[in-house]
Formats: structure tokens, sequence, C-alpha cells
């Protein structure tokens, strides 16, 4: 397949690596060439362009048979949400359109975020169920995917949307890293719900939505097991021999700047409809990977 990789970063780089080694031709966009000589060297070809602006785009080749579009802003405000996801999802439908129109092979996946989930009462949620985020710039995540979701039903836009969970990897894990540095803290008692994705099994499960998902479909990119903030520090601690963190109460204005979720994320889609098999089923496996990459156990 002749493959177009949006946002070549964090998970776009090694997404590109695994699909030159199954034999695709593999493009890479980017808004500027800080990574053509890694694109190269991975077996990828560099393009350049902004999403965010559609005169960008125009001269670029559009003769794609699947796109992935995993432009990560890596934080920012709501207005740089709206700038690079749903203004640059609303372009890249714009370019894409007529081209992957005559593709019968044609995807166009999306990688969203689970953060468009709202729930707080620690219910399992699935892909059916409502996607009412009380945070701003998830908000937007939800404007990106009814956008790409509209195109598929009006126009049969080859949208996918692929909803990640917290992704952890090589040089990546929030609360890995903050217990290896002394820094972590049990929230209140520790029963908030963390859903977690490794790296490597989140190109997995864009691969296999890319070869057996169905256009206009959504899919949970979550592990096998959603697992309390205390239980998963515990296990740290055992695993690297050291004392837990305190605990820490947050003051209730903070609690409602950071409007935290609590859910727990079911990937039975993921795993019986795309057939995806996982590598680290849950974070033990996941994290025990990182730690002997380390060297520390």
């Amino acid at each position: 397949m002749r493959v177009l990789i949006v946002g070549v970063g964090y998970l776009g780089l090694p997404l590109g690596v695994e699909l030159v080694r199954r034999g695709h031709e593999v493009h890479g966009l980017r808004r500027s060439a800080a990574a053509d000589e890694a694109m190269r060297q991975a077996g990828m070809l560099p393009l350049h362009a902004d999403i965010s602006r559609a005169d960008t785009l125009a001269s670029l080749p559009d003769d794609f048979d699947w796109v992935i579009n995993c432009a990560a802003t890596g934080g920012g405000s709501v207005e740089d949400y709206r700038q690079l996801y749903l203004l640059g999802a609303q372009n890249l439908i714009a370019w894409l359109a007529p081209a992957l129109a005559d593709r019968p092979t044609a995807r166009f996946l999306y990688t969203s975020s689970t953060g468009v989930y709202g729930q707080n009462d620690g219910s399992l949620v699935d892909e059916s169920s409502p996607t009412e985020p009380v945070s701003e710039t998830a908000k937007v995540l939800v404007e990106t995917e009814q956008a790409l979701l509209v195109a598929r039903r009006t126009t049969g836009f080859p949208a996918m949307i692929l909803r990640a969970a917290g992704i952890y990897g090589p040089d990546r894990g929030y609360l890995l890293r903050q217990f290896l540095n002394g820094e972590a803290r049990i929230e209140d008692d520790g029963g908030r719900i963390l859903n977690m994705i490794h790296r490597d099994d989140l190109i997995r499960a864009i691969i296999a939505a890319l070869e057996r998902g169905k256009s206009g479909e959504v899919y949970n990119a979550v592990d096998d097991e959603p697992v309390s903030q205390l239980k998963c520090i515990i296990w740290l601690s055992e695993k690297l021999r050291r004392l837990p963190p305190p605990a820490a109460w947050a003051a209730p204005e903070i609690v409602r700047r950071r409007r935290p979720t609590n859910k727990r994320i079911s990937n039975h889609k993921l795993r019986t409809e795309l057939g995806c098999e996982l590598k680290y089923p849950t974070f033990r496996e996941g994290y025990s990977a990182e730690i002997a990459a380390l060297g520390i156990a």
C-alpha cells in the first residue's frame, strides 16, 4: 500500500518503521524538515506541510491508499487543539476526499483519545458510550471525530476513529517516570482508574484497523486491564523494591482544574472485530519491559 503518516513523532516514526518493514511505501508529513533524516533512515519519504493551512497541502501528492493522522500538539491551549485537530482534519478531508473516493482500498485513520469519555463514576465504557467530556480540549477532539464521521456519512470519506488511552513506552510513561524520580503521589485513596496502552501495541492496533477495520467505525485502543492508581503504584513498589510514595489530597480548586475522569475502558471491539493481539496486555508486561530496558531491574 501507498501510505501517508501525518505527524511523524513519538508514534508516527516507529509506525512508519513497521509499515516499511511490512513492505509498504510510506510517506511522512511534518511541518518542518527536522525529522527528515530519521525518516529517510527508516525508509520513509518526507513531505512538508502545515495541515492547519490548506494552501500548504495543495501541491502535495494525494494518491494514497492509507492515511493515518496521528499529529499531536503535545499540550497547548484550546485554540491550539482547534487549529491542529479540528481545522487540520477538515483540511485533510477537503484535500484527500477526491483521491480517496477512487480507491476501493482507501482508509483514513484518525488517532483520537479516550479523553473524549467524560465518565467519572468508575463505570465500564465502550465505543457506544456517550462522549461528553468536561475538558474544553477534549470537546475539540469530539468535534474532530464528528467532522470525520459526518464526512463518512455524507460523502463516503473512508474515516475510522481509533481512541487511544494513555500512551507509554520508551522514554515515555508519566507514572513510571514520577515513581523513579521520587515524585509520585497517591491521589486521595488511589482509587482512580488508569487506562493505558504501550506504544508498540498502539502501532499494532493502528495496523489492525487499517487492514481489517470498517470505515465509519470507532475503536478503543487500550490494554486488557484498567487499573487503579494505587494498585499500579503498589506493583511498582514491589517490582523495584522501593517504598510506596505518600498520599496527597488535592485541594478542591486543583481537582476542578485537572478535571480527572474515572472510568474503565473496554477493548472488546479491538480484540474481537479487529483481531488485535497485544504484546503487552497489561501494565505489568509493559512496565516490566520498560524497566528492563532502563537496566534497573
